[in-house]
């Protein structure tokens, strides 16, 4: 069983930065993929990125460029760097664990808000 606890959100004004932070209790596997999901009011969970073992990394064209995930195996932890924020990148954001083996299992975490405004 894992156990998710995001951090690191805040308000923030347009074209600022965050660093989002998400530790997992109960041991992240090598061949576990993280990823970070967001959802705004009113709307569907998106996909925003993800992060496999060799640092093979998938972004959503919302925000490619912007920002950057990465893991570190070691401290049970996946980061999400977000620059050059927008107003539409306000929303809760979700730290989830995709793992296939030795079952297929998906973890998450209670989210953190994120508000981009002046």
């Amino acid at each position: 069983q894992v156990q998710l606890v995001e951090s690191g959100g805040g308000l923030v004004q347009p074209g600022g930065s965050l660093r989002l932070s998400c530790a997992a209790s109960g041991g992240i596997y090598g061949s576990d993929t993280l990823g970070w999901f967001r959802q705004a009011s009113g709307k569907q969970r998106e996909f925003v990125a993800s992060i496999r073992s060799g640092s093979w990394t998938h972004y959503a064209d919302s925000v490619k460029g912007r920002f950057t995930i990465s893991r570190d195996n070691a401290k049970n932890t996946v980061y999400l760097q977000m620059s050059s924020l927008k107003p539409e990148d306000t929303a809760v954001y979700y730290c989830n664990v995709h793992r296939t083996w030795p079952s297929l299992s998906d973890y998450w975490g209670p989210g953190t808000q994120v508000t981009v405004s002046s």
